[in-house]
């Protein structure tokens, strides 16, 4: 059993204290150990220095105290005379952001996405109130940008922020992707009232077919980007011609989520409703109209995926409810549909069958697989942990069983499970320098997830009625 904690105090944004939170810390049962190139990479990543287990006289087993690597540091027992990047993260990586939470913001509507820019100076949500707020982290978590969408259909189903951290783009389920100035002087962007939202049309030339976008990322050059949407299509926007540059008829049914795999920009990875990861290769899509190869595992459809950054990389979450590690090298260009479950399961409003739990994917391409959490009712997303701060040694997603968890890469096992909100967390974010975690809810509750924490955390949300409708 997991230990657990509880603290009980106020709000850290002066509100009346709410219901109580709580977090676990410490390892379960692992569900697999990951014996591949990955778990390799990720010991160079997050493992000391072998010299410096030798500073201290005793036994050197992992992790190694702080006190003894600092001991090995000032005696320049290495002999760099400094820590490395796997020496630091070594030490910041045993220090989860798990004590809390306190509370950000809260808002009359759910959270549906949210993201940290690249230097963790600013944070977004986005609500399904046609809100998006852009906040300053280092400045108290004020308000920076309280920006009120237009062309909305049912919720803001993703924003991404530009490289410069000029410019921010929303889409809601319309082929309209709408673009905001976020460095302009005004606080309040009510679009096209108190600021320009200049529109970017994604549909194709005379198609008047209506659809959705679930998903929109930057190119990490600022010039590009990449949608995925509810008309099994992926699309590539060129924002210094103004024009759709390429549409991919990608999936045989929604395509939830898509990213760029490096960057480079040359790959793509999508994912979908019809359970399959895909990769593209965009410098030989033109001659070959097809994709560079299909990820199986998954028994269901897919509603996220996030890449290592390394174009080799993949994680993505399922409504099989798992989430599974991909090496695109394993990849093949034969699909298989295994028909195992009952066709009309639908994840939005019913439980995930107890017998399909145990059902496996005859042809299962993924490396590893990580249960736990509960993908149910929205497009819960899941994540790599931060380069800088833990070498990527962990995995950790949303879950609609309201909480957070975080597994470890290698061994499979859940090492924390974040418990506060009283709806699906639908968006998590790990800040990319400190140990620190923001959840973002249904509930419209953003919280603070830290270490070592605040002596202003709030109190466990009382849970309520789930609403399906």
């Amino acid at each position: 059993m997991m230990s657990r904690f509880v603290k009980d105090t106020n709000s850290c944004g002066g509100e009346g204290s709410a219901k109580g939170s709580s977090a676990s810390e410490g390892p379960s049962q692992p569900s697999n150990h990951l014996d591949h190139e990955i778990a390799h990479l990720t010991k160079l990543g997050s493992e000391p220095h072998e010299l410096l287990t030798r500073a201290a006289p005793g036994r050197s087993r992992l992790p190694i105290s702080t006190v003894k690597m600092l001991l090995a540091r000032e005696t320049n027992h290495s002999g760099r005379g400094r820590f490395s990047s796997a020496d630091g993260c070594h030490l910041l990586s045993r220090y989860l952001p798990i004590n809390g939470p306190c509370r950000v913001d809260r808002m009359k509507s759910r959270a549906y996405t949210s993201q940290f820019s690249a230097d963790g100076s600013l944070f977004i949500a986005g609500f399904q109130g046609s809100h998006i707020r852009i906040y300053n982290v280092n400045n108290g978590w004020k308000v920076q940008k309280d920006i009120l969408a237009k062309s909305l259909r049912w919720t803001i189903t993703d924003t991404s922020l530009s490289p410069d951290q000029r410019y921010l783009v929303y889409a809601s389920m319309s082929p309209m992707v709408n673009i905001v100035n976020v460095g302009s002087a005004a606080t309040e962007s009510v679009a096209n009232i108190t600021e320009i939202h200049d529109g970017l049309d994604f549909s194709v030339d005379d198609n008047n077919d209506e659809f959705g976008i679930f998903s929109v990322k930057y190119s990490n050059d600022g010039r590009e980007l990449v949608a995925a949407s509810s008309n099994n299509s992926i699309y590539v926007y060129d924002l210094e011609a103004k024009r759709l540059s390429l549409q991919i008829p990608a999936h045989m049914s929604d395509v939830n989520t898509v990213c760029f795999a490096d960057e480079t920009g040359h790959l793509l990875y999508s994912g979908s409703d019809d359970n399959l990861c895909k990769v593209w290769d965009r410098r030989c899509f033109i001659t070959k109209g097809q994709a560079a190869g299909v990820l199986m595992g998954h028994l269901e459809g897919i509603t996220f995926l996030d890449s290592r950054g390394d174009g080799r990389y993949l994680i993505s979450n399922g409504k099989d409810q798992t989430t599974k590690l991909w090496d695109i090298r394993k990849m093949s260009s034969k699909v298989i549909y295994p028909k195992i479950r009952d066709a009309d399961w639908d994840y939005r409003w019913m439980e995930y069958p107890q017998k399909a739990r145990k059902l496996r994917h005859p042809r299962d391409q993924s490396l590893a697989t990580y249960r736990g959490h509960s993908v149910l009712r929205t497009l819960i997303r899941c994540y790599f942990s931060p380069t800088y701060s833990t070498g990527q040694k962990y995995i950790y997603t949303g879950s609609s069983d309201s909480s957070v968890y975080i597994y470890d890469l290698v061994s499979g096992a859940q090492v924390a499970r974040l418990d506060y909100h009283d709806e699906p967390v639908r968006d998590c974010n790990w800040h990319p320098v400190y140990p620190m975690i923001i959840s973002s809810s249904w509930d419209g509750d953003i919280v603070k997830w830290e270490f070592p924490g605040s002596d202003k955390s709030i109190k466990r949300r009382k849970r309520r009625r789930k609403n399906y409708l």
